[in-house]
């Protein structure tokens, strides 16, 4: 009589948890860096080419401010310098709490699917937050100038 066949045993604990475990590290090391080398201090990092050029906030503009302002446990400073990196880095977030528990658990992997239609969205959201910023209604949103 034959046995009947086995399943194959998962991979190690390791081995499953190592690419969320190597993605967390990539985000920490320099998040750790922006925690302790202040963004708010003139001289540590470049200046913006979008701001230089132009006179505006770009998207972007305070995302170092907010990581550092984030990593003191300052959420109205990290809202202040930018409100739509702090939503990012929330999704990102809970995006890889799910991958890191689906790796442990031995879980479905995490598919995120975004639409064109989505896409536009969250360009034109970022496109209003960016005009917004500049205008003398969103000054709360601008980080401050330094």
């Amino acid at each position: 009589m034959n046995a009947a066949p086995t399943a194959p045993a998962p991979p190690p604990v390791l081995r499953r948890t190592g690419p969320p475990l190597a993605a967390l590290a990539a985000v920490a090391v320099p998040a750790g860096y922006v925690a302790v080398v202040d963004p708010n201090a003139p001289g540590h990092y470049p200046d913006c080419p979008f701001l230089a050029a132009t006179g505006w906030w770009c998207p972007g503009c305070g995302g170092l401010r907010c990581v550092h302002a984030l990593a003191h446990g300052d959420l109205t400073g990290a809202l202040h310098d930018n409100a739509v990196a702090v939503l990012l880095f929330g999704v990102l977030g809970v995006l890889w709490l799910r991958w890191g528990w689906a790796a442990l658990t031995l879980g479905p992997p995490v598919r995120v699917s975004v639409g064109a239609r989505r896409w536009a969205l969250i360009g034109l959201l970022v496109l209003v937050f960016e005009v917004v910023r500049n205008l003398p209604i969103g000054a709360g949103l601008a980080p401050p100038v330094l």
